[in-house]
């Protein structure tokens, strides 16, 4: 009996299957993608546990157990490197990511359909740039040395200001230009959603009285909610991912103190030193954070109510 009804569904399997075929074959190059580019190389976090050596490879290098680990937790350098990273990354959180989610809501409110696609175009575009012309961008405006901004305020009177070598900036800047690239982009999701409410209940709202605060506050934010919770538990999974080349191009001497993160202390051990098994080390230390910030995240969204992620 059990194996006449295993057969049957492994007959329906193979029936689904063949009946979604194109489906699957659509979906094929994403799962192509995810096992060649994330799963595969997860294979080379053995080097944080070994004293890898490239000409022995994986296998053949000596074991050293968790030896990285504790020389990156005993070294002081760990601290300035997770104070640098935390603050960053809460920055990003506290005015990065409810921006698109504003924008989102601002831009469904607008009734000229001319002006909106406008609009967004406006705030779609500096996502195509990449961050070597977005810093070059900034570095002419802010620069001391014939920048637009520092002339405005010579001008008035006022001492110039070292945005890019100050250590006090460094943050504002990071935060503004993430601002500036990303948030128009990440209103495509939001947007997406807001897509979906149906209209019947603005209609009814205002035939009960309500206004605009209130149809947004009862109708249009519990209908994007569960989006919201979603992107956030994922935005947290990269809480840590300060953006490597960003933090990169605006590092120098003078604001490396209150700059450098755990991105680019890998590439500058493992890339530029050699020290591959200790920035193994120290990556996935980074990448554990995240697994368990999704996971902490995820269990909360859903022990009030929420979806989540799954």
């Amino acid at each position: 009996m059990r194996t006449n009804y295993r057969f049957f569904k492994e007959s329906l399997f193979i029936r689904d299957i063949v009946r979604d075929r194109w489906l699957y074959v659509i979906l094929l190059p994403g799962i192509l993608y995810f096992i060649i580019f994330k799963y595969v190389p997860m294979f080379g976090l053995l080097m944080a546990f070994e004293d890898y050596k490239p000409h022995l490879g994986f296998m053949n290098s000596p074991w050293a157990g968790l030896k990285h680990f504790e020389r990156f937790f005993s070294e002081p350098q760990f601290w300035i490197l997770f104070r640098n990273t935390i603050l960053l990354a809460i920055y990003n959180l506290v005015f990065f990511f409810p921006l698109p989610i504003v924008l989102a809501l601002m831009l469904n409110e607008v009734r000229i359909g001319l002006f909106k696609r406008f609009a967004q175009t406006l705030l779609y575009l500096p996502h195509f740039i990449s961050w070597v012309v977005a810093v070059g961008i900034f570095y002419v405006l802010f620069t001391t040395e014939g920048g637009v901004v520092n002339e405005l305020i010579q001008k008035i009177g006022m001492e110039k200001i070292p945005f890019m070598l100050s250590e006090d900036w460094f943050r504002p800047m990071i935060i503004s230009q993430s601002i500036w690239k990303e948030a128009g982009w990440g209103t495509i999701i939001f947007l997406a959603a807001l897509s979906g409410v149906d209209l019947q209940l603005y209609e009814a709202a205002r035939m009960d009285g309500a206004g605009r605060w209130r149809q947004l506050w009862h109708i249009t934010l519990p209908a994007i909610r569960s989006t919201i919770v979603i992107l956030f538990i994922l935005r947290l999974g990269s809480f840590l991912d300060t953006g490597f080349e960003h933090i990169f191009l605006m590092l120098n001497s003078m604001n490396r103190e209150v700059g450098e993160v755990f991105d680019t202390f890998v590439y500058m051990k493992g890339l530029t030193q050699g020290q591959y098994s200790y920035s193994a080390a120290v990556g996935m230390f980074k990448s554990l954070v995240g697994l368990v910030l999704v996971l902490g995240s995820n269990w909360i969204a859903k022990k009030f109510g929420e979806e989540g992620v799954y």
